[in-house]
């Protein structure tokens, strides 16, 4: 048993040519993420701890669909959301249609600590940020000129826009053309210290063109982000999917009831649940394993154990 800690940028249709200038930017704030997590454990910090440092860490970087970076709803605004989980006491909090919250997951925290609640939504949990002092902004600093074109397209081709659908997005009659200009994904990070203890974090601006008031798969427990005394998951990809899938919940479940290990439970889901192009997942167990599989392209992640072994890759 040891400590072990993933963390990923999103999953999706991720082109093997993808530009350096758009790949090396999110490989570096990875391999920093990767770093500060581990660090954070070294230093006895819990999984809860971890996994929020993390997460906002990612949220703050613009390149992934999470805080700084989140994409645009049809209406041109922001709807971020996010959701964390302790393993051991199964408590959790999720928040979702946040405008102005700088950094989600940390308001989710909030929820779970400060309110007889797990889940706070749009105006309610605005006004519950504001009242916990959480650090707030204009909405429109979340607008940039790249989410701006995204949902020019999307809006074009009258289509939404999942992680890293790195292609421009295609009216009906005409065929994707290569690019890797969209490189936006959800964030998540699970983590595991040497007494056992788990927690998950996974934050995401969700989809690119989403109407008003969708709420995806990250904030709800079991689908997105989910975490008891066997494991931690936190899933990627198209939110409808895993929602349906049942995806973080199912790795847990198959591991308490079929008696599974981790990477066996967390491969059925991904290949044998979760339809194809669909989903991603991080997971750590409670005696320290790790594993990242997905059925997408590829995933931008990332994970390290006591035992020395660190990786970093896309595809």
């Amino acid at each position: 048993m040891g400590w072990a800690i993933a963390l990923h940028g999103g999953a999706g249709d991720i082109p093997k040519d993808l530009p350096p200038e758009l790949r090396e930017p999110r490989e570096a704030c990875l391999r920093y993420c990767l770093k500060m997590g581990i660090d954070a454990l070294k230093a006895q910090k819990s999984p809860l701890d971890v996994v929020e440092l993390v997460v906002r860490e990612l949220e703050n970087n613009p390149y992934f669909n999470a805080g700084r970076g989140s994409v645009l709803t049809s209406n041109g605004i922001v709807e971020m959301e996010a959701c964390i989980m302790d393993g051991i006491t199964k408590n959790c909090g999720a928040v979702s249609g946040l405008t102005t919250v700088v950094n989600a997951i940390s308001l989710a925290r909030l929820v779970m600590e400060k309110t007889p609640h797990i889940y706070l939504a749009f105006e309610g949990a605005e006004a519950f940020a504001r009242e916990q002092g959480v650090e707030t902004i204009d909405s429109s600093h979340f607008v940039t000129p790249r989410n701006i074109e995204r949902l020019k397209q999307a809006k074009e081709a009258n289509k939404v826009q999942v992680d890293y659908n790195t292609r421009p997005i295609p009216k009906d009659d005409k065929p994707p053309a290569p690019s890797g200009d969209s490189q936006l994904g959800t964030v998540g990070c699970v983590a595991v210290d040497s007494y056992g203890h788990l927690a998950t974090a996974t934050s995401t601006g969700g989809l690119v063109n989403k109407m008003v008031g969708r709420i995806g798969d990250t904030p709800i427990i079991g689908a997105g982000t989910y975490a008891n005394k066997l494991c931690a998951v936190s899933a990627t990809g198209q939110g409808e999917a895993i929602i349906r899938a049942t995806v973080a919940r199912d790795v847990a479940a198959l591991m308490e009831y079929k008696g599974l290990s981790l990477k066996e439970a967390a491969d059925y889901v991904i290949e044998e649940s979760a339809p194809r192009g669909t989903t991603g997942l991080i997971a750590v167990s409670a005696t320290g394993e790790v594993t990242m599989p997905f059925n997408t392209t590829g995933m931008f992640r990332a994970c390290a154990t006591e035992d020395g072994h660190s990786e970093l890759a896309i595809w």
